[in-house]
């Protein structure tokens, strides 16, 4: 099948021209913008030739092709009739994406997970000392009021962080947020703890008969401050004179929100969120691990949908109340089925393609990020990741059942052993996530997946023939050493912010991210894709190796500000060569990352790719070993 006929039937499963909105590409894949999502043919489209996966990403159907090939695929589908759409368009129709709960949803993710990582620090945190203490080990007094401090101070200023990032995901200013935010627990007035505890200490009666507490450890009414706040700060901006806008803006915001703050919305909201955790609790608590085994079992259907986020809301609740967070053991129950799933897919199936693909999104999921083994592998076959519910429910049963609470956020399976370490719930840990994944592996080796045929001597027949016909036979690869392309610091591929990328669906390789913003080239090769927009080139070095330099997550979106490109397709490079450079700061204004992926993108014609650099790499550095 040539890449017109493929683009025809791309187009066919999407819906038809007239249920896409426009269509844009990066390095690896299409990014569709759609009408109707139930529309598309999700099976045709991921059994297409030359198609490595699809998945739901930000409102955009992504279709990964693979470097070279794409930029072909966008060239027949625009040719076809496509719209396509530029950089503000398509953020603009990625906002529209989804029902309105869907949206919601989407906001509370968007102001909880900037948050997360202090969380899990704090939880490793508490684990530490928690292992101290079961080794019996009596810390000195100093030690033990600093552990206090690394423990107790992200959760007693939790109210400023939540107003913060929601002024900052509302089009507020974050400064103003966070002044707000640190006002609902002032020292000035009495500490929500304290007067809960039922000591001597008791709210304030303001005004006679307003009783006012701080908010330490609040988080629904830091939100609903936060977002009537920023909505007010900017109705502000379009009625203050320019001139004035600096001294009055933020203190009229500041003047009036803080009024807002602790005598209506604080009140009211925190008896709102009292209810909402009292009835978390209530499904939690559920006798013979009912609550578990529910939320185990759909968890993973949450994140297919996409409001996934509101977990987030619920786990800082429980944390922040009790230091303790009974999701966080139920969720890695779910999670451990659709990787132990994917890994059964992998074991099992004589398709070189897909065992390429399943292996390392199976990593991904271990690692916490399941949507490369959801879409790439579990749904795409159906059963594995229905068969993979069933092991989640039974796995966070399990887990209700031994009373298992992280300390912490955010980390799940394997990183996230560290929030059990301390807690003296190690043991049944392992146990909760050993029992899900060997039921989530046995339940799709045996039911969920067989293969259509024997497709292996199939793909190695059908390169022999093009071989033969076109006479082109392709350089044998051999042992090389690639070198960085980039200045920086090495980050683990799995820890990419992007699951094409971090599930090694494109290839094996490594991250850096930078420190200067000059790209060379890697080795000796020739340039077979120079991207105008800068973000990204391909080459192929003398030794078989074809890489994958990506600068950046997301940057096909700038269209090319802020890129410079040196070279041209066919171009010949020696190692060290400049190919571009490109400016961190404005890739930073854009509200992007520009981690930079260098993947090995022919993984599978080696035997072995292999990372070989850790900490800061310069300029001539190994950074990935090769061997044939």
């Amino acid at each position: 099948m040539n890449n017109q006929d493929i683009a025809k039937k791309v187009i066919e499963a999407l819906g038809g021209r007239e249920n896409v909105n426009s269509v844009a590409h990066c390095a690896t894949r299409l990014r569709v913008m759609v009408k109707d999502e139930g529309k598309i043919n999700k099976e045709v489209i991921e059994n297409l030739d030359k198609v490595q996966g699809a998945f739901f990403n930000s409102g955009q159907y992504q279709i990964i092709f693979g470097t070279g090939t794409v930029n072909k695929m966008y060239d027949e589908v625009v040719a076809l009739g496509l719209p396509t759409s530029s950089k503000e368009d398509m953020k603009a129709e990625a906002a529209k994406q989804g029902n309105w709960f869907q949206r919601a949803i989407r906001t509370f993710g968007d102001v909880f997970v900037p948050i997360i990582p202090v969380i899990v620090a704090t939880g490793l945190f508490m684990g530490l000392r928690g292992l101290l203490n079961a080794l019996g080990m009596t810390l000195p007094e100093d030690v033990t009021i600093y552990s206090q401090i690394l423990t107790d101070t992200a959760f007693i200023i939790l109210p400023g962080l939540v107003v913060w990032s929601t002024f900052r995901v509302f089009g507020g200013n974050p400064a103003v947020g966070i002044v707000l935010g640190m006002m609902l627990v002032s020292g000035s007035l009495p500490n929500a703890w304290a007067v809960a505890s039922g000591g001597e200490v008791t709210a304030m009666n303001f005004f006679g008969f307003i009783p006012v507490v701080g908010l330490q450890g609040s988080v629904l009414p830091a939100f609903i401050i936060g977002v009537v706040g920023a909505k007010f700060e900017k109705s502000l901006r379009k009625v203050v004179p320019d001139v004035l806008d600096l001294l009055v803006t933020p203190f009229v915001t500041l003047l009036v929100m803080s009024i807002l703050g602790l005598f209506v919305i604080g009140p009211v909201f925190h008896v709102v969120e009292n209810y909402i955790l009292l009835g978390t609790k209530a499904i939690l608590g559920l006798p013979f691990g009912l609550g578990g085994f529910v939320i185990g079992g759909v968890h993973q259907l949450i994140v297919v949908s996409g409001v996934h986020h509101i977990f987030n809301l619920l786990e800082v609740q429980l944390l922040a109340a009790d230091h303790a967070n009974p999701f966080n053991a139920i969720i890695t129950a779910a999670m451990t089925a659709q990787g132990a799933a994917t890994v059964a897919v992998g074991v099992k199936t004589k398709n070189p393609k897909l065992k390429t693909l399943a292996f390392p999104a199976a990593l991904s999921a271990f690692l916490g990020i399941t949507e490369p083994a959801i879409f790439g592998v579990n749904l795409r076959f159906r059963k594995p990741f229905f068969l993979s519910l069933i092991a989640g429910a039974i796995g966070g049963g399990l887990a209700s059942i031994l009373g298992l609470a992280g300390t912490g956020n955010g980390i799940t399976i394997i990183p996230g052993t560290m929030l059990y370490v301390g807690n003296g719930q190690l043991f049944q840990y392992l146990l909760m996530v050993a029992v899900s994944f060997v039921l989530g592996f046995a339940l799709t080796y045996m039911f969920g997946y067989e293969d259509e045929k024997e497709v292996a001597s199939e793909v190695a027949t059908e390169r022999l023939v093009q071989e033969e016909t076109t006479g082109n036979i392709p350089v044998a690869p051999q042992n090389e050493t690639i070198q960085t392309p980039i200045v920086g610091d090495v980050v683990a591929l799995e820890n990419v912010d992007d699951p094409v990328f971090s599930s090694g669906a494109m290839g094996q390789g490594i991250a850096v991210k930078p420190s200067q913003g000059v790209v060379y080239a890697p080795a000796d090769a020739e340039v077979s894709i120079a991207f105008a927009t800068g973000h990204a080139y391909g080459l192929k070095t003398a030794n078989g190796a074809e890489i994958l330099i990506h600068v950046g997550i997301d940057t096909v979106t700038m269209n090319g500000e802020g890129f410079e490109q040196k070279v041209s397709q066919g171009d010949k490079v020696k190692a060290g060569d400049v190919l571009g450079t490109f400016d961190s700061s404005k890739i930073a204004a854009a509200g992007l990352d520009d981690t930079t992926m260098v993947i090995v993108t022919n993984t599978a014609d080696y035997a072995s790719v292999t990372p070989v650099a850790s900490g800061s790499v310069v300029k001539g550095d190994a950074i990935i070993e090769v061997k044939a």
